[in-house]
C-alpha cells in the first residue's frame, strides 16, 4: 500500500518538477519572437518529456475525458503545420489558390517538381509546429497537476515578473547593451527579458489578475500569512502599473484600467460580495499609488507615443495588404510561417522602408492568411471554450480555485485583445503562460459546484476531503 503511494506520489512530483523546468526555460529563454534557434530549440527539447509524462497521467487517470474539446483544440493546433506538410502531387499543388506566381516561377525556371507540401514555406511551417509543442506541452502537464501546485506555479511566474521588472530599470537606468538579453531589442527601453516591450507589458498585464486572487486567498483566512499575501499582491500590482509606465506600451496603458478592474472584481467576489474590505482596498491603494506614480514622472513620454501617428498608420495599411493576400489564399492559408516572404510578395513599391513588416501585427489576420479557414475555426472554438468556462468560473462562490480561473479567465481576454494589435503570443514566454491560463481555468466545470465557499469542514480523520482535480 505505503509502495504505491510512493510510486503515485514520485510520478506527481517528476511531473511538477518537469512542469516548472518548462515554465522556467520558456519565462527566461523565450522572450523573442526571431533570431533566437537555440533558446528555442533548448525550450523544445524541454518540452518533450514534460508532454509524454503529460499524456500518460492523463491516460492513466483518464482524465482526458473531462478535458475532451481543450484537447482537441490543442491538438488541431499542432496538426494545422503538419497537415501544411503532406507532399501533393504537383497538378494538385499547383490548382490550389494563391499558387499562381509560384507556378509560374517554376516554369520560367523550367523546373517540373513531382510532389510539393501545401506550404509554401515547409522548412518554416515544421519550425512553427516545434514552437507549438511547448504550450501544448505545458496544457497536457498542467491538466494533471493539483491546484496547489498551480499556486505555487503562478506564485513563480509573479517573482519572475518582479525579477523582469528590476532588469527593465537597469535597462533603463544605465542604458547598456550588456543588460539586454536580445541583439534585436527596443534598445533603450524596459523590456526585461523580452526583445520587444510591448510583450513585456502583456506579461504584466497578465500579473495584475493573478496578483489579485493570490492575495484575496488571504481573507477570512487565520494563516498567519495572510496578512503578507495581501500586503504582497497589492505592492505587487502597485509595482507593475508603474512598470507600465516606464515600458510606454499602448496597449499597455490602456489596458492597464481593466487589468485592475478585473482584479478589483475577484478581490470582491473573494470577500462574499460584501461591503469592501482591506483586500479590495489594498487592490485600489495598490494601482492608485502605481497610477500617481505614472501620472507624475511618466505622462509626458506616453502622451508622445499616443501622438505619434505614422506607425499606426503603416500598421493599419499592412493589415489590408495582408487581408487581401489571405483572400487570394483561402480556404487553407500560405502554409503557417510563411507571413514574411508572402506579405514582401504583396508589399507595394511605395510602402517599401527601410523597416520592415516582420508580422502582421495582428494575430488573427496571420492566422487567417497561414491556416486560412481552419485556422479561423480554431481561434473562433478557442473563444467559445473561453466564455463557457468563464462562464462557470465567474457566477461560483468564493474559493481559492475559483480565484485563480477567475484570473485566468481575464489574463486570456487580455492576451486576446493584445493579439488584435500586436503578435505575444508568437513568443514562447507569452504562450506557455497562455497554456497555463488554460490549464486553470479548465477545471471551472469540474472542480466545484457553484456557490460553494471558501470554508470547508474537515474530514473525521482530521484532514480535508478528497476531491477530484481536472
Amino acid at each position: 500500500m505505503s509502495g504505491s503511494f510512493l510510486k503515485r506520489t514520485s510520478q506527481w512530483n517528476a511531473l511538477a518538477i518537469a512542469v516548472g523546468v518548462l515554465l522556467a526555460f520558456s519565462l527566461f529563454l523565450g522572450g523573442a519572437s526571431r533570431e533566437h534557434m537555440v533558446p528555442l530549440a533548448a525550450i523544445e527539447l524541454a518540452a518533450l518529456p514534460v508532454l509524454g509524462l503529460g499524456l500518460y497521467r492523463l491516460v492513466a487517470t483518464g482524465a482526458w475525458r473531462d478535458h475532451r474539446f481543450l484537447l482537441s483544440l490543442a491538438g488541431l493546433a499542432a496538426l494545422l503545420p503538419l497537415i501544411q506538410l503532406i507532399p501533393l502531387p504537383f497538378s494538385l499543388w499547383a490548382s490550389l489558390p494563391g499558387r499562381e506566381s509560384a507556378v509560374t516561377a517554376l516554369e520560367l525556371a523550367g523546373i517540373t517538381p513531382g510532389w510539393l507540401p501545401m506550404s509554401l514555406t515547409p522548412d518554416r511551417t515544421w519550425q512553427a509546429f516545434l514552437a507549438i509543442l511547448p504550450p501544448v506541452a505545458l496544457l497536457v502537464a498542467a491538466l494533471n497537476l493539483e491546484r496547489r501546485v498551480l499556486a505555487r506555479l503562478i506564485w513563480a511566474l509573479l517573482a519572475f515578473v518582479i525579477v523582469a521588472i528590476l532588469l527593465g530599470a537597469l535597462q533603463i537606468t544605465i542604458n547598456s547593451r550588456a543588460v539586454y538579453p536580445w541583439e534585436t531589442t527596443n534598445f533603450g527601453s524596459l523590456v526585461g527579458f523580452f526583445a520587444n516591450r510591448n510583450h513585456m507589458a502583456t506579461l504584466c498585464l497578465v500579473a495584475i489578475p493573478f496578483a489579485a486572487a493570490l492575495a484575496g486567498r488571504g481573507l477570512n483566512s487565520r494563516d498567519r500569512s495572510a496578512n503578507l499575501r495581501l500586503w504582497a499582491g497589492g505592492l505587487v500590482i502597485g509595482l507593475i502599473i508603474v512598470a507600465l509606465g516606464a515600458i510606454q506600451s499602448r496597449f499597455g496603458v490602456l489596458a492597464a484600467i481593466p487589468a485592475l478592474a478585473g482584479g478589483v472584481m475577484i478581490g470582491w467576489i473573494s470577500s462574499g460580495r460584501s461591503r469592501p474590505g482591506p483586500t479590495i482596498l489594498l487592490l485600489f491603494l495598490g494601482g492608485a499609488v502605481g497610477l500617481a506614480a505614472v501620472g507624475l514622472f511618466a505622462l509626458d513620454p506616453i502622451l508622445d507615443r499616443f501622438d505619434r501617428e505614422s506607425q499606426l498608420e503603416g500598421r493599419y495599411d499592412g493589415w489590408l495588404i495582408v487581408a487581401r493576400a489571405a483572400q487570394d489564399f483561402l480556404p487553407f492559408g500560405s502554409g503557417m510561417g510563411s507571413f514574411d516572404p508572402v506579405y514582401r510578395s504583396y508589399e507595394p513599391v511605395e510602402t517599401l522602408r527601410a523597416s520592415y513588416f516582420n508580422q502582421a501585427h495582428n494575430d488573427y489576420l496571420e492566422i487567417w492568411l497561414e491556416a486560412g479557414w481552419p485556422g479561423i475555426a480554431v481561434v473562433i472554438a478557442t473563444f467559445i471554450w473561453w466564455g463557457r468556462r468563464s462562464w462557470s468560473a465567474w457566477r461560483a462562490g468564493s474559493h481559492p480555485d475559483r480565484d485563480l480561473q477567475r484570473a485566468a479567465s481575464v489574463a486570456l481576454l487580455l492576451i486576446a485583445a493584445h493579439s488584435a494589435g500586436d503578435y505575444p503570443l508568437r513568443t514562447e514566454t507569452i504562450a506557455v503562460v497562455f497554456a497555463l491560463c488554460c490549464a486553470i481555468l479548465a477545471g471551472a466545470a469540474q472542480e466545484l459546484r457553484p456557490g460553494r465557499t471558501r470554508r470547508r469542514e474537515p474530514s473525521p480523520s482530521g484532514q480535508e476531503p478528497a476531491r477530484r482535480h481536472a
